[in-house]
């Protein structure tokens, strides 16, 4: 089966990249007829080959929009894989118990959710697939509707952390446990641990695995409060410089115009573009000062450089925003700590600074 898998990658990801849903939809097809089940082709063919267009979208290989139109595609050909006839299925539907699947509100990446949803399915579950960016109080409202056994919550991006802990405490009180999943939530899961999620799942089928042996419900009259599982937000520094972030993106450019004279030439599409990169590293700051998780920030960093050097811009054009960040910032302890550690990364990458203005 090894050969068939490898094979039906090959082919997926030739039809990804020229954007063939015929040809993808063929390789699915070809992959179950030769004997492959449906959650093999879910996750050993199409979320392997979306973690390949991902690596190509970072390594500057493909575009923002190239990658989109290949997760269309993958979104597409999921159908083919899962609507199969009843017996080929190992379990009964809705046999596993019921599940409700869903993105935190402000988290657009989907699919890892919706291939998670089509695997539970497989496996005999009943399955709400909410989608993505699922507003909290909607989420609450339609379990007290549907009284799922488990609520299971994706989040690629660690910027939604303080809304997925709001999510958790709150799907706990109805006395539903919940099931996170995602890159967002760390490797190992620590911060699925330090959000008190009931559970954490590195990927879909360890997912379901947990499932199968069932979670116990979580009693309401425990209900915590996020100072509760994060008692360092009682020094208020994630409040107030969340609170501030508009403005700091707004007094970060105007500093980086008046240290970098080369910015008063920027295209509009270049101004966006720096403004994009200046919230991206706020909102990341926010969220490693709600969670005292110092790598949540310099990872993030490391992992820009990685991008920016990528498309032949030096990880350093990002200095001069930490330390007007630090300028702006020096009465918040923690989050200066936190700006000198990412300092401290980008000083250690190896690419020299490129000239000042080049990034596009």
């Amino acid at each position: 089966m090894g050969g068939v898998l490898a094979r039906a990658r090959e082919e997926l990801w030739r039809a990804v990249l020229e954007r063939d849903d015929y040809a993808a939809g063929r390789v699915v097809d070809a992959a179950l007829a030769a004997g492959a089940s449906g959650e093999e082709v879910l996750l050993e063919v199409i979320a392997r080959v979306q973690g390949k267009v991902g690596a190509a979208w970072a390594a500057g290989r493909m575009t923002v929009a190239q990658e989109h139109a290949a997760t269309a595609v993958h979104e597409r050909v999921i159908a083919a894989t899962v609507h199969q006839p009843p017996a080929r299925r190992a379990v009964a539907p809705g046999a596993a118990g019921t599940v409700t699947v869903a993105c935190v509100d402000g988290e657009w990446h989907a699919l890892p959710a919706r291939i998670l949803a089509e695997v539970l399915r497989l496996r005999g579950h009943r399955v709400d697939f909410l989608g993505a960016q699922v507003p909290t109080p909607h989420l609450i409202a339609h379990l007290h509707q549907t009284a799922p056994d488990t609520v299971a919550l994706s989040s690629t991006l660690p910027t939604r952390l303080p809304t997925a802990h709001t999510a958790i405490t709150a799907i706990q009180a109805i006395g539903i446990p919940v099931l996170v999943g995602g890159a967002a939530f760390g490797a190992d899961g620590h911060r699925a641990r330090l959000l008190g999620a009931d559970a954490w799942a590195p990927d879909a089928r360890a997912a379901a695995d947990l499932l199968a042996g069932g979670m116990p419900r979580p009693d309401p009259g425990n209900a915590r409060q996020a100072i509760d599982d994060l008692p360092h937000l009682g020094d208020q520094e994630y409040t107030m410089v969340s609170r501030s972030r508009g403005q700091l993106v707004q007094n970060i450019l105007a500093g980086l115009e008046r240290r970098l004279p080369a910015m008063r030439s920027y295209t509009e599409a270049q101004h966006e573009r720096t403004a994009e990169d200046v919230a991206h590293v706020v909102d990341f700051l926010c969220a490693a000062l709600y969670t005292d998780d110092a790598g949540l920030f310099t990872g993030f960093l490391d992992w820009t450089g990685d991008i920016l050097e990528a498309r032949g811009v030096s990880a350093r054009v990002l200095d001069p925003a930490l330390t007007l960040l630090r300028q702006e910032l020096k009465d918040f302890p923690r989050a200066v700590t936190l700006l000198t550690e990412g300092s401290g990364v980008l000083r250690g990458r190896a690419t020299p600074p490129t000239t000042p203005g080049t990034k596009s």
